[in-house]
């Protein structure tokens, strides 16, 4: 909780002492004009006045409301200081076959989501980023591993000389699936996909990664193969390279109506990572979680990616592939090698005739702004949004790797979702999908898991 105090008194610390510099500037133009206005000032002593204090207020820049976020400015616009956040909130009701309980406890209300952070940039070529989530909990050891709080979700800052190569060092998202790059504000349901698990989030690294004009864009990172804010305890731990790379074809071709993406990215890891990594997913109403095992293992990834939208028509797929390899010396697996892929085919279109192009920007789709907000007062609705997802993931190869109490583990799944979304305006979602995931384990015993489930979110 050290971290949550620190990060609220210097976001409320910068805010007020900022904001008071203009406040104070504001407030004495204003009696120095009632004071004209009484008579008790000539026009020309008042101007002499408040000349000082308007020079003033321009050159320490300026306090910006855009969209309902506050932001502030330098005069020219080099430095910024912006404070974000999100709230999702979220309501899961499920039915599954008789005699089985889902393992994971997220029936009712849950806060999914409650991010605050600051961002912006100094100099006109530097940036920064550190947010937290408060809905995370706060552990301190666990599997054999020191973790500092879990509740750091990006921390990292940039240097951006050139749009062809800005870098990136901190915690941050690695380059690997459209779906993950973009941002859980924006997302097509309400869950990203089963094979989310499969691919690297935000690990702690360092990043390059650019754009040209042609619709080309890439990324290419080091990080410590784990996940957020972890130190590990373990020697001669191994690092990942990853990378992507793709293109929109609509825009090299000057269309900016449609897009037309595909990208590949992949991973190699040049050494074994410690056993603190689980080799699992859950289904995507965040019911059953197969819970996986912890093993130290070699890990290679690889993914192809396509999206395709036609106006407010969007089509997108990924298929990712992992392999693991544990070292022969490893006691209680029956092989070295195992392999887990699956795939996804989405389909989503906006009834208000929204544009996915105008949301999408450098490999990944951004906030959907509805062409009238609603307005219980006019004749605004929102956008409106209707969408459906297949989902099929197979790791039954990975019980090979495990002792044999993890037979009865689920380890495949198919899934699809259905979803309906409104946007009333940009910065609020409500989310209602239904979630279908059949299960399948190593034996092929199998089972069904239904699920309604709600959100409201907010950003700023």
């Amino acid at each position: 909780m050290i971290f949550n105090k620190k990060l609220a008194v210097a976001v409320s610390g910068a805010v007020l002492l900022m904001a008071g510099q203009f406040a104070l500037a504001d407030s004495t133009t204003d009696i120095v004009d009632a004071l004209v206005g009484k008579g008790v000032l000539t026009e020309e002593e008042g101007k002499l006045i408040t000349k000082g204090h308007t020079s003033a207020k321009s050159k320490a820049g300026k306090v910006m409301d855009k969209n309902g976020a506050l932001s502030l400015s330098s005069e020219n616009g080099d430095s910024t200081f912006a404070v974000n956040g999100r709230i999702q909130l979220d309501a899961r009701s499920y039915d599954n076959d008789t005699g089985f309980s889902s393992n994971n406890n997220t029936q009712g209300l849950d806060v999914r989501r409650a991010y605050l952070g600051v961002n912006g940039k100094m100099a006109k070529y530097y940036d920064y980023r550190v947010v937290a989530n408060f809905a995370d909990d706060d552990k301190v050891a666990t599997g054999g591993q020191f973790k500092k709080s879990n509740q750091i979700d990006e921390a990292y800052f940039g240097i951006n000389y050139w749009k062809q190569a800005s870098f990136r060092f901190g915690q941050q998202k690695m380059p690997f699936s459209l779906e993950e790059q973009t941002s859980s504000r924006f997302i097509d349901f309400q869950e990203r996909s089963l094979l989310n698990k499969m691919v690297p989030a935000k690990e702690i690294g360092v990043q390059v990664h650019g754009v040209f004009t042609n619709g080309l864009f890439y990324g290419a990172a080091i990080s410590t193969g784990e996940g957020k804010s972890n130190i590990e305890n373990t020697n001669g731990e191994g690092v990942d390279f990853i990378g992507r790379v793709g293109i929109n074809f609509a825009e090299a071709m000057g269309d900016k109506d449609n897009v037309y993406h595909l990208a590949v990215a992949g991973s190699v890891a040049d050494n074994m990572q410690s056993n603190t990594q689980t080799l699992a997913f859950n289904s995507e109403s965040r019911g059953y979680d197969n819970k996986g095992t912890a093993i130290r293992y070699q890990r290679d990834r690889l993914g192809v990616e396509g999206s395709v939208a036609l106006g407010p028509f969007k089509l997108q797929s990924e298929w990712i592939e992992n392999s693991f390899e544990v070292p022969s010396s490893y006691s209680g697996v029956a092989t070295t090698k195992a392999d887990m892929d699956g795939y996804y085919v989405s389909a989503n279109y906006m009834l208000t005739g929204e544009k996915y192009a105008s949301a999408y920007k450098a490999g990944k789709y951004d906030r959907i702004t509805p062409l009238k907000d609603f307005n219980p007062e006019g004749d605004g609705w929102g956008a409106w949004e209707v969408g459906a997802r297949f989902t099929s993931a197979d790791g039954k190869d990975l019980a090979r790797l495990t002792t044999g109490a993890e037979m009865a583990t689920y380890y495949a799944a198919d899934s699809t979702t259905l979803g309906l979304k409104w946007i009333p305006t940009a910065y609020t979602r409500i989310l209602l999908n239904y979630v279908d995931t059949k299960w399948e384990n190593i034996t092929n015993a199998k089972f069904n898991e239904k699920a309604l489930t709600l959100r409201t979110q907010l950003d700023f």
